[in-house]
Parts: structure tokens; C-alpha cells; sequence
């Protein structure tokens, strides 16, 4: 084998820019379920039992299937826990579960053809299997790194040839926190340096005639995970490869913002037709995790049927209005998918575009505008005894009042939004802003003097109408969309804006009904249940966040509560990473080499650090991800041994084998040595 060089990228990561279409990848057979190809997308969760315990991880498993799990992964850390997996294997069948079993495999190579002889598919990580992990800043020669490759095929090739033997699959996973040194040391903690470690190990089993492979590119960091996932496809495809996807954000915590992070991540990727099989990682039971995965996986099952509906019937589809050449045409010219920058936008009055945080925009146009208590769901948390409010750390920044007229007085930093024809005969206009539909604007008699929000779609963008907007520094476009592809939709406006030199802030609006509502106008976005909302609004605000577009958001849902729609819409910014509120928790989702009970741990842990605003703090079960997940955390504790932690600044070692009962107050205390401590504010 010999060390390959990226072929030229042009930024071709999927089928088409402006409409759902599935990227075709090869099937896979796992057991009596194959994965890619046609199939649908499967779901798959990981036991958090030790794999000894053999009735503990059968119980566990089984309530997984229950769930809604299409494969069952175990951890298999050395020969003994892989060779119990035939036992676990013959008790679910011996209960009717013919669940395929997928094995999770790191350092040991003797573990995974043990364990290739028994279960459906085994996960190698090609950062520590048969490679090196030991943060050592190495220069390899050209001799060297071919030296290491070759040293690799042959602790590799064995493995390959059990599953030839045995028709047992493989999960080639990268991991961002896991990278080899030697990958580090040539291409760095970089999306191309996850794509390249997996490439050399695909590269060995098509040189070995082993094809049943399924790819993974995870990352604790949605952006990271979203550029190694498209820079792999593209790669592929270039070498003449198209296997199947397993999609994931690793290490995504617990909660509300476990599943916005995975959300905003998996989701912006199965928007581009990308994904073959997905888990979600949540620090919770796994039980718990698969019907996320189903949720964020379903919406994609109704998005193909009425996308293929349109073009059988002949109907114009207001999701294929330009044509993929086109689009791949203005996105070549105008954004790099595989590296973020944010577009240029001016700066409106020291508040929004610019280097200003992005906006969040709440509509509380049906709340009972009588009473001043009702903005403590937007953040604004009135005292009647004071009569003053005080700002919670998410505080939305723009409420929307349609015609609505408060019978109380807003608090100063508030901006208040009301349809034009009702802020034109608004007596005091201080602090209320006009929001107009394009025809209003163009032909309004008085405007704003400072911000002025005018709702546009992807179709107004280069009409007539639309070139007679007075373009002056008070506009900000509201984009909407009624389109089936939502996201592409807009994507495709936000290239027209960038191709034509218009850089206007733009806050991106998306509207959901439940699928019991009245008020859901035709072509409107469904959501199947309350809790969808969160994964919707995350997959479509988050999608286009993640690559620099957009500077607020408004998620307008009727039928759910503004605390929720305030919550989420932090969280979309949050994961993005683009608008930072509280303290991030890389916490992952606990397995069998876990070394202490993760939840009530990471419970612990955020119950004396949350008020940290900013700081991103790893809690890690074990040492397999750990240490590398370190590089994206500025903190980390990670589980070394039974009752023993070691602490992290970064991926520095601070303080090894700390007693787990010491542990928390050692990492306060170095987090207080920092600097980066406060005193958490009590009522």
C-alpha cells in the first residue's frame, strides 16, 4: 500500500443543491437487514452494559428492538467480551430477537476476528487500530509514513480476511477525537485528516477484494462532522467508491441539547440525501436514543415520496426550479462546503449582521398581551414588586406582535415587530420596528429610520419587483419558504444574494404546524409530534447556520409554547456554534467500558458548572475517545480506571487518577486557577 494524495475537489458532495435526492451508495448486507443502496434508512443504537454481564446486556438489547433498533452494538474491549457475544447472540435468539450485532472494537485487533467469527458487523477505528494514539507531535518522512501504512496492512489484513470468510461486515468509523498521530502530524485535527484515515484503511480492503463496508466521520462538533462527511463522499466518488453512510454526532450530550446537536448535524447531511443508517448518541438509556434517530430518519421517508410525486404527476415543483447545473454552478462560485465562512453581511446599527451574534426572532402575537409576566417566556423576567424586568441568559431579541397592541410597556432592549399597516399608526414608535411584505416595502410612503424587515422567498429574489427595493442600511430580509425542500430553498436564495453583491442581513423564518392544527395553510411543514419540533427547526436553521448563512433565526411553530421555541433556538445557535449561551457539555453516551454511571455523573457536573457561559466541558466514560475529544473541550474528566478520573485542560493532562469523590472539586479548582471561574449567582 502506498500513502495517497487528495485528488482535486470541486465542492460535489451530493446528487443536487436544490432538491431532495438520495445519494445512491452500495448495499451492504448485515444479517437478514441490508443497509444502502434503496434501503430504508436503519437505525441503530450501542448497549451501555458490561458485555460480561450476558442477561443485563440480553434485557438491554431487547428493549433497544423495542424501540425501534435495526442493529445492536457491544462493546468488545479484549478476546474474552468478544467471545461472549455468542452467548448474548444465542439468548436473544433464544427469545425470538434475531437482531443483527454489530461489534465495537478499539486497540485490540485479536478482539475483532474474534468477534468478525461471530457477530453480523465489527467497527474498527482506524485512529487506534493497529495506528497510534499517544498525542506525541512526530514528523514522519515519506519513508516513514510508508513504513507505518505497511506495518497497518498487515495487522489489518487478517481481520479483512475473517470477514470475507464469515460474510460479516465492517464500519470503517472515524473519530475526530481518535485521529492516529501519524495522521495529525500530516494533515492535523482537520475534516481531510478524518477523511484520509479512513481512506487508507478502505484503500486496504479494496486492495484485499473486501467490499461490505460502511463509513462513519463523527465529530462532538456539528460543523466538523458535517465538512469530514461531505469531504468523503466527494473523495469517494473520485476513486470510484459509494459505500453505504453511517451518520452521527458523537459525544452530543443529554436532553434537550443531545438532540438539537445531533439534529442540526445528521439532519443537515440526510437534507443533502446523505446517510444510510443513523444513531443518535444521547447520555441517556439507549432505549431512549432510537426514537430521535427514527424522527430525524421518517421526515425523509415523506420527503422522497412527495418530491418523487411532483415529477411523476408533471406538476411544477417549487422545489426544482433551478436545475442542478445551475445551482452547482453558483455554489462552485460562490461558498466552499468543506471550510465555514460566514457570509459578508453589513452591520445594521451596532445590533444585527456584521460581527453581531445572530438574532432570535419570537412571535407572541396570540399571548395575552395584558400582562407583562408573559415576556418571562421570551426571557424577560418581570418583578411586579420593582416593576423592572432582568434578563435571563437566553433572551430573545426581537418579539413579533402582527397587530397586536401591549396594554404595558416593553423593556428597552427589546425590539418589538409589527406588521406595517399597524406600526404606521403606532403613536411612539421608539424601539418598534415595521415588518412588510415586499409589495408594502417597495411601495410604502414612510419607512423606518434605523431597521426595517421585509419578508422575501427564493422565487422574489432577480424579479421585477424585487429590483425596485430602495436599498439602504436600515434593510433586513425575513427569508420564508413554502417549498417541500425547505432548506435547499433557501440555500439556493442565499447564492443568488452572494452572486449578485446584495449583503443585507438575512434572518432565516421557518414555519411548523402539528399535524392536528387548524390554522396549517396548505403546503405547510407538518410536524407529527410536539417533540419534533426541536429536531425540524435544528435540521433546517442548523443546516444553513453550519455554513456561514444567516444572521437570525425565527422559528414560528403556533402550536408550541414560546419557552420552548426560546430554548430552542438557543440551542440551534449554541450547537452551531455561532451565538454561545451557556456551558457545553461533550459528554458521551456511556458503554461498556465505561468506568462510572454517566448520566448521574454528567448530572453532577452540570448542576455545579452550568452558570460557566461559554466554557465546554468533556465528560468522558473511558480513555478510548477521551483524551481526543479533550481537543475540542476546554475542560475534560475522563474515567481511567475503576474510582479514578484524570483531568483535563484541553488535551493536556492536568491530574491523573484523581479519587472520583475528589474529582469535581479538582476540576473546579483548575478551572478556578484559570481564571475562567464565577461564583454562580443565587435568588
Amino acid at each position: 500500500m502506498t500513502k495517497s494524495t487528495f485528488p482535486a475537489l470541486d465542492g460535489k458532495y451530493c446528487n443536487s443543491l436544490n432538491t431532495y435526492s438520495r445519494f445512491l451508495t452500495r448495499e451492504v448486507t448485515i444479517g437478514h437487514i441490508p443497509m444502502g443502496a434503496h434501503n430504508p434508512i436503519r437505525i441503530q443504537s450501542m448497549t451501555t452494559t458490561d458485555t460480561m454481564d450476558t442477561m443485563g446486556t440480553v434485557e438491554q438489547s431487547i428493549r433497544m428492538v423495542d424501540a425501534g433498533c435495526e442493529y445492536v452494538r457491544i462493546t468488545a474491549p479484549s478476546v474474552k467480551e468478544a467471545k461472549n457475544l455468542a452467548n448474548i447472540k444465542k439468548e436473544l435468539k433464544a427469545r425470538g430477537y434475531d437482531v443483527p450485532l454489530i461489534a465495537d472494537i478499539h486497540f485490540t485487533p485479536n478482539a475483532a476476528e474474534e468477534a468478525a467469527r461471530i457477530v453480523e458487523k465489527v467497527r474498527i477505528n482506524p485512529g487506534n487500530y493497529a495506528d497510534k494514539k499517544r498525542f506525541e507531535n512526530f514528523e514522519y518522512t515519506s519513508a516513514e509514513y510508508q513504513a507505518e501504512l505497511e506495518r497497518i496492512y498487515k495487522k489489518f489484513a487478517p481481520l479483512v480476511k475473517v470477514c470475507k470468510e464469515y460474510g460479516t461486515a465492517m464500519r470503517i468509523g472515524t473519530n475526530h477525537g481518535s485521529l492516529s498521530d501519524r495522521i495529525m502530524s500530516h494533515y492535523g485535527d482537520t475534516p481531510r485528516g478524518m477523511v484520509e484515515s479512513a481512506m487508507e484503511f478502505m484503500r486496504m480492503c479494496e486492495d484485499l477484494n473486501y467490499y461490505n463496508l460502511v463509513i462513519s466521520m463523527k465529530s462532538s462538533n456539528p460543523q466538523v462532522m458535517v465538512q469530514a462527511y461531505r469531504l468523503l463522499v466527494e473523495t469517494m466518488v473520485k476513486e470510484g467508491m459509494n459505500y453505504p453512510l453511517h451518520l452521527g454526532v458523537t459525544e452530543a450530550g443529554d436532553g434537550e441539547d443531545g438532540r438539537i446537536k445531533s439534529a442540526v448535524g445528521i439532519g443537515a447531511l440526510l437534507e443533502d440525501g446523505l446517510g444510510d443508517t443513523v444513531r443518535v448518541s444521547l447520555t441517556e438509556d439507549p432505549e431512549f436514543e432510537a426514537p430521535v434517530a427514527i424522527a430525524l430518519a421518517d421526515r425523509y421517508k415523506w420527503r422522497e415520496l412527495s418530491v418523487n410525486s411532483y415529477q411523476l404527476s408533471g406538476e411544477s415543483n417549487p422545489a426544482t426550479n433551478l436545475r442542478l447545473q445551475t445551482s452547482d454552478l453558483r455554489q462552485q462560485a460562490t461558498h466552499n462546503p468543506y471550510e465555514y465562512q460566514k457570509r459578508h453581511t453589513s452591520e445594521l446599527n451596532t445590533f444585527i449582521g456584521g460581527h453581531q451574534v445572530p438574532r432570535v426572532v419570537i412571535d407572541i402575537s396570540r399571548k395575552n398581551l395584558k400582562d407583562p409576566a408573559i415576556l418571562s417566556e421570551v426571557g424577560y423576567l418581570y418583578s411586579s414588586l420593582l416593576d423592572k424586568y432582568n434578563m435571563a441568559e437566553q433572551s430573545t431579541d426581537f418579539v413579533y406582535l402582527a397587530d397586536e397592541l401591549p396594554s404595558f410597556n416593553f423593556p428597552g432592549n427589546l425590539k418589538q415587530l409589527y406588521n406595517y399597516s399597524t406600526w404606521k399608526g403606532l403613536q411612539n414608535k421608539s424601539n418598534c420596528h415595521p415588518y412588510y411584505s415586499l409589495k408594502e416595502y417597495v411601495a410604502a410612503g414612510v419607512r423606518d429610520t434605523s431597521l426595517n424587515l421585509v419578508a422575501i422567498s427564493n422565487s422574489d429574489i432577480g424579479s421585477d419587483i424585487f429590483n425596485e427595493i430602495p436599498l439602504d442600511n436600515t434593510l433586513v430580509f425575513v427569508l420564508e419558504t413554502q417549498s417541500i425542500c425547505g432548506l435547499q430553498d433557501q440555500r439556493q436564495a442565499f447564492f443568488k444574494l452572494v452572486e449578485m453583491g446584495l449583503e443585507m442581513p438575512v434572518i432565516i423564518k421557518r414555519t411548523y404546524h402539528l399535524k392536528s392544527s387548524a390554522q396549517a395553510p396548505e403546503h405547510a411543514e407538518i410536524l407529527p409530534e410536539v417533540s419534533d419540533f426541536q429536531l425540524y427547526s435544528a435540521t433546517d436553521l442548523g443546516g444553513l447556520m453550519l455554513d456561514g448563512f444567516g444572521d437570525g433565526i425565527w422559528a414560528d411553530a403556533p402550536d408550541i409554547s414560546a419557552k420552548t421555541i426560546l430554548s430552542t433556538s438557543f440551542g440551534i445557535l449554541q450547537a452551531t456554534r455561532s451565538r454561545i449561551s451557556k456551558t457545553e457539555y461533550i459528554s458521551c453516551p456511556s458503554c461498556g467500558r465505561t468506568l462510572f454511571d454517566l448520566q448521574i455523573t454528567t448530572q453532577m457536573i452540570r448542576s455545579r458548572t452550568d452558570h460557566l457561559k461559554g466554557l465546554k466541558i468533556g465528560i468522558m466514560g473511558c480513555i478510548v475517545n477521551g483524551p481526543g475529544e479533550m481537543a475540542d473541550a476546554d475542560y475534560g474528566y475522563v474515567g481511567t480506571g475503576p474510582g479514578k478520573i484524570t483531568l483535563y485542560r484541553g488535551k493536556e493532562v492536568v491530574k491523573k487518577n484523581v479519587n472520583t469523590e475528589n474529582a469535581l472539586d479538582e476540576l473546579i479548582g483548575i478551572i478556578r486557577d484559570d481564571g475562567n471561574w464565577l461564583e454562580p449567582e443565587h435568588d
